[in-house]
C-alpha cells in the first residue's frame, strides 16, 4: 500500500532551493527531516516518497461517493435544489473554479529531475517517470473534459516564464500529448500487481487509456458539427481502436475478474461496501484507514435530511432495470402505474443492490431493522444505497471504513464493448455473440438476469427513447437504431450509477438536454391511503392534500397540496390527486449546448487574457 507522506516543501517549490543556497553558512545546513535534490532523485527511496505526492491527483473518497451528485449533473438524480450550472443566468465565469494547476508543476519538476543516476536501477527510473507520465495524462485529461482546449505544459515553468501567459493549446495537440503520456506509461510502469488495489500499475495506466479513449473517440463523432476541424471529425476512429485494445489488453492479461463471491444479491454492492477492495476486480481504489483518521462520509451525505442533497433516483431510470428473466421491465401491461413494492420485484438484481427496496434491512444498536425508503431522505421513493454501509453507527459523521473504488474491470468490459460497436460506423465488424456473452452479458448473468443473455437484434423502445435527444442539429445524435448500442448504454448506466461517469458520458454522447428532464418518483395509487414500501406490512408512508389525517405511528406524511403558503408546492403528484411524485418542476433547468465545456474562471482571465473564454459563456 502507497505511504501517505507529503512532498518536501522545496520540491513541490523548486525556487526555494535558490533561496537557501544564498542564506550564511549557520543556516545552510540540512535538517534531519529534509532531503536534498540529489537524495530524492539519486535513490530509489526518494524517488517512491516524492511519487507517493502524485497520488493527491486522484479523486478524493469523499468526491467518489457522491458520485454524479458533485453538481446535480446526472439526468438520473434528484436532489435538494436544481443544480445552478442548470439555472439560466445562475452561472458563469465568475462562478467557475476548476483552473489549477498545482498538480502538474509537482508532475513536470519529477520528470525534468529524475535523470539517470548511479543510484538507481535503469528500469526503476523510467518506472517512475511512467508513473508520473500516468498522472500527467490523468490531469489533462480531466481538464480537456472541463474546458476544451488548455494550455500544454510540458516542463516546470519559472514565476518569470513567458508560458504563463501564453494561449490555450489546440484539443489535438493537447489529446495526442496525453495519449502520448499514457503510451509511455504503459510501455514503462513495471508494477503489474497490487493486492492492496491502491497503487497506480500497468493495468490501470491501460484502463485509463481506454476510459481517456473513449470519451475522446465519442466526443470526436458525436460532437463533431462543434469540432474546429475536420481532421479531428476524422480522428474519432483511432481513438475508439485505442478504447477497445486497451480494453481488450486488461481484458486478456491483466488476471482480473467480475467479482462473484456474494452471489447475485451481493456480489455487485460488495464492491462499494467492503472495508478492503474487492482485488479480483478492483483495479484502483482509495483504502479507509481507522487508525489514520482517513474515513469517508458515504453513509452521512445518503441518510441524512440536512447534511446531503437527498439524492434520489428518478423513476424514468429506474425503469431501465430489466426484469430478472431479462425482458424490459416496460414491456409489462401498465408498469407505470404499479406501486413501489410491486415494481421492484424481480427485476436485476443490481437495483436491490442500489436502492432501499424489499427485504432490505440495517443494524441499529446491534439489531437488525427493517429499511424501507425513507421520506426524510428521499424525495423520490429510489433511495441510494451503493455507497452507504448497514449499520446505522455510520450514519451521523465522517466515520465510513468502505474502500472507494476509483476503477473496476467492469468498466473495462463496457469501454470494450461500447467502442467496439462504435467501430460499426467506421466499417468495423461490431461486437460479436461471443464477445457480448464476454461483456455485457457477464455483466448481467453477475446480476442474476436469466434470460436474453445473447447479442439483442431488436430495439426496446423506451430505452430508445430515452437516449434520443430532443437536441437534432447533429446527424450524429439522430435516433439510435441499433439495438446492441441502446442495450450497452443501458449497461453502462446501471452498472457505474453513481461512479462519477454520467455527466461526461452524457458529454461524450451529446445528451446533455436530459438533464433538463422532470425528476418524476413513485407511483401512488390514491391520497389519504397509507403505502407499506417494502412489503413487511408495516405503513411507511401517507400522501395527502389539504389537512394531514391523523397521525399512524411509523408512517410519514407528506403534503402534495398544488400550494403551501400560497407558494407552488415542490412536490406534487403528476395528476393531482394520483400519479407519479414530482419534485422540484417549479424550478426550471435549462441545457444549452454551450455547456458541454465550462468557462474559463474570469479570475484566471483577468490574470491571462490571451487565454480567451469558451463560446457564449461570460
Amino acid at each position: 500500500m502507497r505511504q501517505n507522506i507529503r512532498l518536501p516543501l522545496f520540491l513541490a517549490l523548486p525556487l526555494a532551493v535558490v533561496i537557501l543556497n544564498g542564506c550564511s553558512k549557520n543556516l545552510n545546513q540540512v535538517p534531519q527531516a529534509t532531503a536534498t535534490n540529489s537524495a530524492v532523485f539519486g535513490s530509489v527511496q526518494g524517488l517512491q516518497l516524492y511519487a507517493n505526492s502524485f497520488y493527491d491527483g486522484l479523486p478524493t473518497a469523499a468526491t467518489t461517493v457522491r458520485g454524479d451528485d458533485q453538481y446535480g449533473d446526472a439526468d438520473y438524480g434528484a436532489r435538494n435544489a436544481a443544480p445552478i450550472y442548470l439555472q439560466d443566468g445562475a452561472f458563469g465565469s465568475r462562478q467557475a473554479t476548476g483552473w489549477t494547476w498545482t498538480t502538474l508543476r509537482n508532475l513536470n519538476y519529477f520528470i525534468a529531475n529524475a535523470a539517470p543516476n548511479p543510484g538507481v536501477p535503469e528500469a526503476t527510473r523510467l518506472s517512475y517517470i511512467g508513473l508520473a507520465r500516468f498522472f500527467r495524462a490523468y490531469f489533462y485529461f480531466s481538464m480537456v473534459q472541463q474546458f476544451g482546449n488548455v494550455p500544454w505544459v510540458g516542463k516546470p515553468l519559472g514565476v518569470s516564464d513567458s508560458a504563463l501567459y501564453s494561449a490555450r493549446t489546440d484539443r489535438t495537440t493537447v489529446m495526442d500529448s496525453v495519449l502520448a503520456d499514457i503510451n509511455y506509461a504503459i510501455a514503462n510502469i513495471n508494477v503489474t500487481t497490487d493486492p492492496t488495489s491502491s497503487m497506480v500499475t500497468k493495468w490501470v495506466a491501460y484502463g485509463l487509456k481506454s476510459r481517456m479513449c473513449l470519451y475522446e473517440g465519442t466526443w470526436r463523432r458525436y460532437q463533431s458539427d462543434s469540432l474546429e476541424t475536420a481532421a479531428m471529425r476524422g480522428e474519432a476512429q483511432s481513438w475508439l481502436q485505442n478504447a477497445a485494445s486497451a480494453a481488450k489488453a486488461v481484458m486478456d492479461s491483466s488476471g482480473f475478474t467480475l467479482n462473484t463471491a456474494g452471489g447475485n444479491t451481493l456480489a455487485y454492492r460488495n464492491l462499494f461496501i467492503s472495508t478492503s477492495p474487492v482485488s479480483s476486480e478492483v483495479m484502483l481504489s482509495t483504502v479507509m484507514s481507522q487508525s489514520l483518521a482517513v474515513l469517508n462520509d458515504a453513509n452521512w451525505y445518503y441518510t441524512s435530511a440536512t447534511y446531503g442533497t437527498r439524492y434520489s433516483f428518478t423513476r424514468r431510470f429506474i425503469n431501465t432495470y430489466l426484469n430478472a428473466d431479462g425482458t424490459p421491465f416496460t414491456d409489462i401491461t401498465r408498469y407505470d402505474t404499479l406501486p413501489f413494492v410491486k415494481e421492484t420485484k424481480n427485476r436485476d438484481g443490481r437495483l436491490s443492490q442500489t436502492i432501499r427496496m424489499g427485504s432490505y434491512t440495517r443494524i441499529s444498536s446491534g439489531k437488525t431493522v427493517a429499511a424501507p425508503p425513507v421520506f426524510s431522505y428521499t424525495y423520490t421513493g429510489y433511495m441510494p444505497i451503493k455507497w452507504s454501509m448497514d449499520d446505522t453507527y455510520y450514519d451521523a459523521n465522517t466515520t465510513n471504513i468502505n474502500s472507494v473504488c476509483l476503477m473496476r474491470y467492469a468498466e473495462m468490459l463496457l469501454n470494450y464493448a461500447e467502442a467496439t460497436e462504435e467501430l460499426k460506423n467506421y466499417g468495423g465488424p461490431g461486437l460479436s455473440g461471443a464477445e457480448w456473452t464476454k461483456t455485457i452479458g457477464a455483466l448481467r448473468s453477475r446480476a442474476g438476469i436469466t434470460g436474453n443473455l445473447g447479442l439483442p437484434t431488436t430495439v426496446d423502445p423506451y430505452i430508445q427513447q430515452y437516449y434520443t435527444p430532443t437536441d437534432q442539429t447533429s446527424p450524429a445524435v439522430a435516433k439510435i437504431a441499433d439495438p446492441v448500442l441502446l442495450e450497452i448504454r443501458r449497461e453502462r448506466g446501471i452498472e457505474l450509477v453513481l461512479e462519477g461517469f454520467r455527466f461526461n458520458d452524457l458529454c461524450r454522447w451529446r445528451l446533455g438536454d436530459l438533464l433538463q428532464q422532470s425528476w418524476n418518483g413513485m407511483y401512488v395509487p390514491a391520497l389519504n391511503v397509507p403505502m407499506d414500501l417494502n412489503g413487511d406490512g408495516v405503513l411507511d408512508v401517507c400522501f395527502y392534500q389539504g389537512t394531514q389525517p391523523a397521525n399512524i405511528s411509523g408512517v410519514t406524511f407528506i403534503n402534495v397540496s398544488p400550494t403551501l403558503n400560497g407558494t407552488v408546492n415542490p412536490m406534487q403528484l403528476s395528476n393531482g390527486t394520483y400519479g407519479e411524485i414530482h419534485w422540484l418542476d417549479n424550478v426550471p433547468r435549462q441545457w444549452h449546448n454551450y455547456k458541454y465545456l465550462y468557462p474559463i474562471p474570469n479570475s484566471e482571465l483577468l490574470l491571462n487574457p490571451n487565454l480567451g473564454q469558451n463560446p457564449v459563456w461570460q
